[in-house]
């Protein structure tokens, strides 16, 4: 009788980070496209008319920006990639394609049980005050938390 690795390697399902994660059921292999980030694309200025989608947490969004000015909007047609959380060390990087498509990828081996992470990187053109720090508060936990969604500024 042989095993049969399992079809899927992913689960969603509540974090101690932050909501619901996104979980490993099997190995992951560093390099590894591991689901695309889907939704509905739409112009920056629908997504700015659309927002919050929650007013009770106005800075939650399903929102992915490309580097083409136009949004994803995965609470529209979103699927299981809309749950990853971020992490300030990451496990997980998103990579935008040439055609405007947006794959998450293990950075390093992820063993089954561990939750997938990116670095969410924000980048808003106001300034960095302590105030919007908070706004887009991290809960990563790790040794080098930034202690924000923010992309450092250079």
């Amino acid at each position: 009788m042989s095993s049969k690795p399992p079809r899927r390697k992913i689960q969603v399902r509540n974090s101690g980070v932050h909501g619901k994660g996104v979980y490993a059921v099997a190995p992951i292999e560093a390099g590894h496209k591991i689901i695309e980030y889907t939704g509905e694309r739409i112009s920056w200025q629908e997504a700015q008319d659309r927002h919050p989608h929650d007013p009770a947490n106005p800075n939650h969004t399903f929102y992915f920006s490309l580097d083409s000015g136009e949004v994803i909007d995965a609470l529209y047609g979103g699927n299981n990639a809309r749950w990853i959380n971020h992490s300030c060390e990451p496990n997980c990087e998103a990579e935008e394609t040439d055609a405007g498509r947006v794959f998450i990828r293990a950075l390093r081996d992820i063993e089954p049980g561990e939750e997938l992470f990116y670095d969410y990187g924000l980048v808003l053109d106001e300034r960095y005050t302590a105030k919007l720090k908070k706004e887009f508060a991290c809960f990563c936990g790790t040794a080098t938390c930034r202690g924000t969604l923010l992309a450092p500024k250079r």
